[in-house]
This record gives structure tokens, C-alpha cells and sequence, in this order.
């Protein structure tokens, strides 16, 4: 359906100021915002507005007890400059996913669509046109009721905001396998996009930085071997011409990126198994010189190539090249840009005039 979502605009868009090619990362934000307010047991008043900061009480339960969830995407021009958006509706459903788990209220999986719809069409001149960049959307929903007390909120809002971005990583990645600090154990919110894991991973993965690694990887919480995941993405191990990804336990997050690249690589003719991998399994693999290549995947990175994995006193060589994860983020591009087509019929098309 076609929801009665308000709009006010900015009277001059900042668009002009922003240098396409030198793109700050994180820093930098579009015009307007979308909203919407959780009230009496129902999402009311959707609309689109000039970004401005919130007002928040000092007792708003997001602050105290971590109700708060987002997600991650992107918008990209197509081949004739069509702004378009990649598997919204898979976004959707993994945020009531997320909210569910932590106590929230669902969010209409449609009107989530329509939101990001009409909000991109009003940024499309913030698109970056470079190969590789994109308009990176950050919807996300917190609780804002005051109160100091432990239960579910009834109050939240959902917001919608855009920040262009340019590559993530421009170059090879190295990991740091953690031995010490967890991510996520069974039962807990491993699965869920909560604001609260990415909280934990901050002091280990600024201890990684500091050994040389980029990002962690990260394993169980009771044995410290099976792989889980990377810092902010899923991970894909090439091994004797077979792709092993650890398997979704409810640990992991199931990755709209990961689900992607499972299906082109299964449709390019690869063979890929999701199952328990042990870090133990990468060194036997390598030492026998059959890890042929490492990727990980994730919205914000696309396919970032692993070079090395460091774990105790030991490196991991991974390889120099990454021949399969470079042909998949090609293809994964193409069909972000209208270049091939788009035969999983995962791209929606936004009209500019929606708004």
C-alpha cells in the first residue's frame, strides 16, 4: 500500500558542498530524515523532514537498558541514473527479526519499503556516481520513553538517515582471531542487529587495530575455535574448490549480503556448504595449501579480501588473490547498477518523482 507519508523540505539542500571524490566516512549526512513514532500500541505520523537532532529525556530507556536495533544499506544508481535499492524488503523483515528478539514492536515491513522509497527519491542527488560508492542508509529504532525501570518500552521511534560513503576497504584485510572476548552465545542476541553487540565489539576490535589487524574474528563463546563471524561481516572460506561459511545457529547475523553472495556463487556453479568450520580447520587448510581464498561480506564492505588471520603466536596465510570474491563482487555491482540482469529480481527502482 501506499502510505499518507508528509514531507518538508529543506530550503536550500547542503548537496553542493560535498566533494564526491573525497567522501568523509560516517561524517557526513544527507538533507532530510524519515520518522516515525511508536504510540498507544501503533506506528503513527510517518514523515519526512529536515535532519535535526533529537530531543531526548535523560531517562529514555534506549540509554538504560539498550532497546535499540538498525540496519544497514544502500542506494545506488543504475546505468541511466535511476536510483535504485538493493533487497529492501529482506532489511525489513530482519529488523522485526531484531525487534523481536529484544523485546519491540514491529515495524510495517511495507511501510519500512515506502520509507525508504520516498526518502531516496528526495536524496537522489546525494548518490555517489563513483564505481564502488553509494548512498548508505541507516534505518534504525530506539526506545525514547522515560523511565527508569526494567521492562519493555512503550514508546519508540524509527528514524531513516542517509550518509553518501565512498569503498570501505581499498585494500586486502588482515584478522585478528579472538581467543579472549565474545561475541555472541547461544540464546543470546548474536542474530539480532542490536545496537548493544556492536557495543562489546569495540574494546577487542581497537586491540586487534593495535596488533596490526583490521578486524576481529571472532569465535564461540564456549570452546574459542568454531568461526562465527567477522566485525561487520559474514566470512566465506574457499577451501579445495569448495565454499564453507559457518552455518546461522543464532550467533551469527544472517546477512543480506551473505544470502546474496551464496546464491550467485551457487548460480555461477560453486559448490557452497554452511556449516561449523573451527579456526583449527583454516590452519590445516593452509598449511596443505588448499585455502585458496577468504572474503568477507557485508553491506557497508561489499566483498572484502582476507590476507592473513592472525591467532596466538601464529599467521594464517590466506592468499594474494581473491580471482572467485572479485568476480562475485563484480557481479554483485552489475546488478546494483542495471550492468546485467537482474535475474533474482532483488533491485527496486525508485522513481524521482515520488516526492
Amino acid at each position: 500500500m501506499k502510505y499518507s507519508i508528509t514531507t518538508t523540505k529543506v530550503k536550500a539542500s547542503k548537496v553542493n558542498t560535498l566533494d564526491f571524490n573525497n567522501i568523509p566516512l560516517g561524517t557526513t549526512f544527507t538533507d532530510h530524515m524519515f520518522v516515525c513514532d511508536y504510540d498507544n500500541g501503533q506506528w503513527v505520523n510517518p514523515r519526512i523532514e529536515p535532519l535535526h537532532l533529537i530531543p531526548t529525556h535523560p531517562a529514555a530507556m534506549a540509554l538504560h537498558y539498550g532497546q535499540a536495533i538498525f540496519e544497514g544499506m544502500k542506494a545506488t544508481l543504475d546505468t541511466h541514473g535511476n536510483p535504485m535499492l538493493f533487497r529492501a524488503d529482506r532489511n525489513a523483515a530482519r529488523l522485526n527479526t531484531s525487534a523481536e528478539r529484544m523485546g519491540m514492536p514491529n515495524f510495517p515491513e511495507d511501510l519500512f519499503v515506502e520509507g525508504l522509497k520516498q526518502l531516496v527519491a528526495l536524496e537522489h542527488n546525494w548518490i555517489p556516481p563513483k564505481a564502488g560508492s553509494a548512498l548508505y542508509l541507516r534505518p534504525f529504532m530506539y526506545a525514547d520513553e522515560p523511565f527508569i525501570g526494567m521492562r519493555a518500552a512503550t514508546h519508540y521511534k524509527f528514524i531513516i538517515m542517509a550518509s553518501p560513503a565512498g569503498p570501505f576497504f581499498s585494500k586486502r584485510i588482515k584478522l585478528w582471531a579472538e581467543k579472549q572476548y565474545i561475541r555472541a552465545a547461544a540464546g543470546g542476541t548474536g542474530e539480532a542487529k542490536a545496537a548493544g553487540n556492536y557495543a562489546a565489539a569495540i574494546r577487542p576490535t581497537e586491540l586487534a587495530k593495535a596488533k596490526g589487524y583490521d578486524q576481529v574474528l571472532w569465535l564461540d563463546a564456549v570452546e574459542h575455535k568454531y568461526i562465527q563471524e567477522v566485525g561487520t561481516m559474514n566470512i566465506f572460506f574457499k577451501i579445495d574448490g569448495q565454499f564453507i561459511t559457518p552455518k546461522r545457529d543464532g550467533s551469527i547475523l544472517d546477512g543480506i549480503t551473505r544470502m546474496s553472495v551464496i546464491t550467485i556463487l551457487r548460480d555461477k556453479g560453486y559448490e557452497v556448504i554452511e556449516r561449523a568450520i573451527t579456526i583449527d580447520e583454516i590452519k590445516a587448510a593452509s598449511k596443505a595449501g588448499k585455502l585458496e581464498e577468504a572474503f568477507g561480506t557485508g553491506t557497508a564492505v561489499g566483498i572484502a579480501y582476507i590476507q592473513e588471520i592472525g591467532v596466538d603466536d601464529q599467521t594464517i596465510h590466506v592468499s594474494n588473490e581473491s580471482p572467485v570474491g572479485l568476480e562475485v563482487n563484480n557481479t554483485l555491482d552489475a546488478i546494483k547498477t542495471g550492468k546485467i540482469e537482474d535475474k533474482f529480481n532483488w533491485m527496486i527502482k525508485i522513481e524521482k518523482e515520488l516526492v
